[in-house]
């Protein structure tokens, strides 16, 4: 399989349904807005975007499956598996905010192959394949090279209904604040995870996170020379509502710090 040329044909693809998010923000209005909980919103917009995201991804590679967040395709269990979030970062799109994101990924029989994050209001295009290195724009992109915590600027996303480890949470952040650059919340997950890949931040942490929030982001962060994993350090960060992406030289010092403040495992 030639995951270059379809994961070039998905950024050409993310960058027509950018242009269309971008106008249709212009027109939104609070009654195109539904709840799908207190500070989870979802928009006609949303829906038809990945409409048209995953009518031409039946046509690229008809055997594929879906993981997409607004269910237009139910569509699961098969060798290849298309993750998407057809505009990560709705709260701020529907505030007229910035940043919102399309994300894509390609999972091949568990394991990703291949991602796009369209980063709209910048008009930046992120994308990788199996083998291959990370792209913006066409250019090369790495990870930042800063060291230790103390020399980062972090991220994180704040719950939307998960609340069960708030408290937690607000001690975590409360550490990070106190020993890094500083600590950014911007609202879009896949955003969070290709500036880290292009080394504006150097890490990222959030839980209640799902497939289409990271799955891409996460694959394009790894190519571009940056470490992914769960709070406990394990793999399950596309399915397992956790994540944490670095520019690698600081993975176990920050993944370390983000598991003694969130995890709830009996400790010695």
């Amino acid at each position: 399989m030639n995951y270059q040329s379809i994961i070039l044909d998905v950024a050409e693809l993310s960058k027509e349904v950018g242009a269309y998010l971008r106008n249709e923000q212009l027109k939104i209005k609070t009654i195109d807005v539904e709840k799908k909980g207190q500070s989870d919103f979802v928009t006609y917009v949303d829906k038809t975007a990945e409409r048209k995201i995953v009518d031409h991804l039946k046509t690229l590679l008809p055997e594929a499956g879906f993981i997409a967040e607004e269910n237009s395709e139910a569509r699961i269990d098969k060798d290849l598996m298309w993750i998407i979030d057809p505009l990560d970062g709705t709260t701020n799109y529907i505030h007229g905010l910035s940043p919102f994101a399309i994300s894509i990924g390609l999972m091949e029989r568990g394991q990703m192959v291949g991602g796009v994050v369209y980063e709209v209001s910048l008009d930046e295009c992120f994308y990788a394949w199996k083998d291959g290195s990370a792209y913006l724009n066409g250019q090369t992109i790495s990870v930042s090279k800063a060291p230790t915590i103390k020399d980062s600027l972090l991220a994180t996303g704040f719950p939307y209904y998960d609340f069960t480890r708030l408290e937690p949470f607000i001690h975590s952040l409360s550490f990070f604040l106190q020993n890094s650059h500083g600590v950014r919340r911007l609202g879009s997950a896949a955003s969070d995870l290709i500036y880290v890949a292009c080394g504006r931040l150097e890490g990222f942490y959030e839980y209640g996170l799902s497939p289409w929030d990271v799955a891409a982001g996460a694959f394009i962060v790894q190519q571009a020379g940056g470490k992914v994993s769960d709070y406990s350090g394990g793999n399950n960060y596309i399915f397992g509502r956790e994540v944490i992406a670095t520019n690698a030289l600081i993975h176990k010092e920050f993944q370390e710090a983000v598991d003694r403040f969130m995890s709830d495992r009996p400790r010695n």
